[in-house]
């Protein structure tokens, strides 16, 4: 408490008196830009993160970063989201995990939980889809690494139970609405963020990239879908829901037909392109590489891989030809 005490005299004389006219601006009300929901661990810190200062953000914080189905809850999440959305228009929410995340390894153990910790027990049950979309698709996975993979569905979970607000969906179906699902990487301080057309966890700020007007307004179309669960590129890769029976080709000179595709993908992924039109040339290139080597045997996981890989790859380049 000695330290908490301190910090308020430190804050008063420091922060406060050299942001004044902040504050002054601030009593008179408060304009976020953005509706940020994160879980309660102290090791998350929402405005350290994105380096915001007050009154940029409003924060919901719980444990699992935990958004309750509209109606399925008479907690505070609810309102304070109508509020956030209604009364003061915020436009965007990002819905952030985190590694490492207690509740997440709650879930793995509910049984204990519901002896131990009863009110803990009732509140992930709003994570029981998490819980089952992981139990289901990744029965093989344990320990730390499952911990990691149910925090990445579990940002896709609560996305889907934000939808589920009506004026959430109200606002999206207006294009006034932004959902955004992150995971913060403690150990590294790395944010990586949820993209739906390439179905991975990539830096945010490839997000931000305006794709010019000669570049085909669709990337994703050579994007091959493997129709693989979402992976996080700093997470294990998790397991795959299939793989391609099909056998590979008999050697030809020591080298099968997905060894010689494979080392064509290895040279498109170092390549650097000099212009849109060769990033489109390599684009196309990709998806036909990928397409022949699933025909030939190529694993969904290895496929699944170099998808993710061109995932990463595209925004490097574009960031290039800016």
């Amino acid at each position: 408490m000695k330290k908490l005490v301190r910090g308020l005299q430190e804050f008063k004389q420091k922060y406060v008196a050299q942001h004044q006219e902040l504050l002054k601006e601030l009593s008179h009300g408060q304009k976020p830009r953005v509706l940020f929901i994160t879980c309660s661990d102290s090791r998350v810190d929402p405005n350290l993160i994105t380096q915001t200062d007050v009154g940029e953000l409003f924060v919901i914080r719980n444990a699992g970063n935990i958004v309750p189905p509209y109606g399925a809850a008479n907690g505070g999440e609810g309102g304070t989201i109508e509020y956030a959305i209604a009364a003061l228009e915020i436009e965007q929410v990002v819905i952030c995990g985190h590694s490492h995340c207690g509740a997440m390894t709650g879930l793995m153990k509910l049984n204990k939980l519901q002896a131990d910790m009863p009110l803990v027990y009732d509140w992930l049950q709003h994570a029981e889809t998490t819980r089952r979309v992981v139990s289901e698709n990744y029965p093989e996975s344990q320990g730390e690494e499952r911990v990691e993979i149910l925090v990445a569905e579990n940002v896709l979970v609560q996305i889907d139970n934000l939808k589920t607000y009506p004026i959430v969906r109200s606002r999206m179906l207006q294009g006034k609405l932004q959902i955004y699902g992150w995971i913060y990487h403690i150990e590294t301080g790395e944010v990586l963020a949820y993209d739906e057309k390439t179905h991975t966890y990539i830096p945010p700020q490839s997000q931000l990239i305006e794709k010019p007007p000669s570049l085909p307004s669709r990337l994703e179309q050579y994007l091959i879908s493997t129709h693989a669960p979402p992976v996080a590129c700093e997470l294990p890769v998790p397991r795959l829901q299939s793989a391609s029976s099909i056998p590979s080709t008999s050697p030809v000179n020591g080298s099968t037909a997905t060894d010689r595709i494979r080392s064509q993908l290895n040279a498109l992924l170092k390549a650097s392109p000099d212009s849109w039109t060769d990033v489109d040339d390599s684009m196309r290139s990709m998806s036909k590489l990928l397409e022949d080597a699933q025909h030939e045997g190529m694993s969904a996981n290895e496929a699944n891989n170099y998808h993710h890989q061109f995932s990463e790859q595209i925004p490097k380049w574009l960031r290039q030809l800016e």
